[in-house]
């Protein structure tokens, strides 16, 4: 065995087991062990404008004003047709999805979440006809990533329930004219704005952070079920939903309908909530999946009124139902033959010699009568 020279040996004794501290300060530097503490210390729920004391430049934080196409939209990076490979990624996702797996409120005190997602069903009324995709491979892939980014960034740490209920809600929009055709209309209606979009993350800079890969595959698989006609019975024909944790003016405007996850979801009365005013059809023409441009002329604030909106659609629809009451000028009867027009013409085919209502024709005015009174 060759001794080891002296030198390396007093380096040996003289070497101080380095800290852990000091270790992490040769290799990330103090700019990186601030940005380490900062991720273990603030909460993962914290707005993006929090990590503004820490560095980071509120211009990276901003909302981009110009809309950032998609992977299969960039020009000369694709072929025509191939957002159908984009689809197709999606059913291969490795993630099962068990049908119990929703966390609802258990009315029926058992713990049963299969009871409990029955009873739910039940108090939440009419469930929505299953949503048929249309369009284009474009249309398709953009649905998808707006239907799942509605699920992720609203819904990404609850359970499959919790997601599904979400993607329904977005689905009954689609299918009332209260609110546009299509999937990211409804997803990004108001995004313009800085407040009072629709869904919140749209607009609050919530897409400035990229999502987790497990729980954005996760979110893609609860959207393409939702979208190939799976309907999610217990939320009903809910339009609204709101976090447990407040309480905004118009829920007491609404029905409830229960609560799903960390959401408590509502339907309109009257009119608008019933199962004949889900019936606007969907165009399968998406627009950009991407907030609007900050530029864009911000939609009028009854927009995302709930109430504003209910009082809407009953007006339209009275006035319609008065329209349709009304009497409409027939058109002239046509020219008969002699023998028909003896046999009482026009009126033979209206029915216009019917007997009007109550009268009895003489013949039959004693009918039921006694002819003789019993001894």
């Amino acid at each position: 065995m060759i001794p080891a020279p002296a030198s390396a040996a007093k380096f040996r004794t003289r070497r101080k087991p380095a800290t852990l501290r000091a270790r992490l300060a040769r290799r990330l530097g103090g700019r990186r062990i601030l940005a380490l503490a900062a991720a273990i210390g603030v909460p993962a729920m914290a707005a993006p404008a929090d990590w503004t004391m820490f560095g980071e430049p509120a211009a990276a934080l901003t909302q981009a004003e110009a809309v950032q196409p998609l992977a299969y939209e960039r020009p000369g990076q694709n072929f025509p047709g191939s957002a159908f490979y984009f689809l197709e990624d999606t059913p291969r996702l490795a993630y099962a999805l068990p049908e119990n797996a929703a966390t609802l409120y258990d009315p029926t005190g058992t713990g049963d979440g299969v009871a409990a997602e029955l009873a739910a069903a039940r108090v939440a009324g009419p469930a929505a006809a299953a949503f048929r995709l249309a369009g284009t491979g474009i249309d398709q892939a953009r649905a998808l990533h707006c239907l799942a980014s509605a699920v992720y960034y609203e819904a990404a740490s609850e359970a499959v329930g919790g997601q599904r209920a979400v993607a329904q809600v977005v689905l009954n929009r689609v299918a009332h004219p209260s609110y546009p055709n299509s999937v990211c209309g409804v997803v990004f209606q108001g995004s313009e704005r800085k407040t009072g979009c629709q869904f919140t993350f749209t607009c609050d800079g919530s897409l400035t952070r990229k999502p987790m890969k497990a729980s954005w595959d996760r979110a893609l698989t609860v959207a393409q079920q939702a979208l190939a006609g799976e309907v999610y019975e217990p939320v009903g024909l809910a339009t609204h939903y709101h976090t447990i944790w407040i309480n905004p003016y118009w829920a007491s405007s609404l029905d409830t309908v229960g609560t799903i996850g960390a959401h408590r979801f509502y339907r309109w009365r009257g009119a608008a909530g019933r199962p004949a005013a889900f019936t606007a059809g969907y165009r399968g023409a998406e627009p950009a999946a991407a907030p609007h441009p900050r530029a864009a002329a911000p939609e009028p604030a009854a927009e995302a009124d709930p109430v504003a909106l209910a009082r809407a659609y009953e007006e339209g629809w009275s006035k319609a139902a008065a329209a349709s009451a009304g009497t409409t000028a027939r058109p002239p009867a046509p020219d008969y033959t002699p023998p028909v027009e003896a046999h009482g013409g026009d009126a033979a085919f209206t029915a216009g010699n019917l007997p009007s209502s109550g009268a009895v024709r003489p013949e039959y005015a004693n009918s039921g009568r006694w002819i003789a009174q019993p001894n």
